[in-house]
């Protein structure tokens, strides 16, 4: 099956999907080889690896770019972060025909006003909900496989409260999205009436330290939630690892004292599949 139809069937599954929030190949290829199904290509943590906050600073062509680095070394269903669809409708639609031509299996577009903010920052603002609406409709039209997954995102909690956020999110169900993401919930009561009033299937976001609490994924499966992204916890993992390994050399010139801590040589170039290319090239 094509990734779209392997995401679809995933989504529609009895049991929740987790998909780990990834920025480059190499987190790519190790996510899938953890065993998981699927993956969430971060654009808050595609933007930090860059060296840029979350605040819409990368263009759409950044951004394509190194979605196709993990297309290209993971044969999981990818779910992109194409925040606003990087401006108004005309931009989500180049952004939905370069994301299908990449290989992306799904994305989900905000309703921030463009550039946006990371959902878990303060002072967003919103566009208009007949302006998201049409954004969709326009995305929906757009799309040439129909098994690929639209997510409509809303940033509308902390923007408009609670109940807008609901009626904002049952009118981008109504005008096309497959799957909808209600950013940064910000207590149990609330996740559990998003649920209550949202039948369709949802996407929530579950990482440590933002404003939503963490909830069990056997929780959330019971509730509806069909994928669960974690977006930043593997990038907060490396930046740690890497500050630690630096520390290490600026201190002793070499990360002997730390060298259980790193993988080996030849676990890298097995992660990478070294190997395998030179195969590739040789004369035979």
């Amino acid at each position: 099956m094509k990734p779209t139809q392997i995401l679809r069937k995933l989504i529609h599954d009895k049991k929740t999907l987790l998909a780990p929030g990834v920025f480059d190949g190499l987190s790519a290829i190790l996510a899938e080889k953890a065993g998981f199904k699927a993956l969430y290509a971060s654009g808050g943590a595609i933007a930090r690896s860059a060296g840029y906050p979350d605040i819409g600073l990368l263009s759409m062509t950044e951004v394509s770019s190194i979605l196709s680095h993990m297309v290209n070394v993971t044969n999981l269903p990818i779910i992109a972060d194409a925040d606003t669809g990087f401006g108004n409708a005309l931009n989500t639609r180049r952004t939905i025909q370069e994301f299908e031509r990449i290989g992306i299996a799904a994305l989900h577009i905000e309703d921030q006003t463009f550039p946006k903010r990371c959902g878990h920052l303060e002072d967003k603002s919103l566009i208009p909900a007949e302006e998201m609406c049409h954004k969709i409709r326009v995305a929906k039209e757009t799309l040439q496989d129909p098994d690929f997954v639209l997510i409509a995102r809303t940033d509308a909690i902390a923007v408009e409260g609670f109940e807008n956020a609901i009626k904002r999110a049952k009118a981008y169900l109504k005008a096309g999205a497959d799957v909808i993401f209600v950013e940064a919930p910000e207590t149990v009561e609330q996740i559990e009436k998003i649920a209550a009033e949202i039948p369709e299937p949802k996407l929530i976001n579950m990482f440590y330290g933002g404003k939503t609490p963490l909830v069990p994924t056997e929780r959330l499966q019971e509730l509806g939630y069909r994928i669960v992204i974690i977006p930043s916890d593997l990038q907060r993992a490396a930046i740690k690892a890497i500050q630690n390994t630096l520390s290490a050399i600026h201190k002793d010139g070499n990360s002997a004292k730390i060298a259980d801590q790193l993988t080996s040589f030849k676990e890298r170039e097995l992660i990478v599949g070294t190997e395998k290319y030179l195969k590739i090239d040789t004369i035979v």
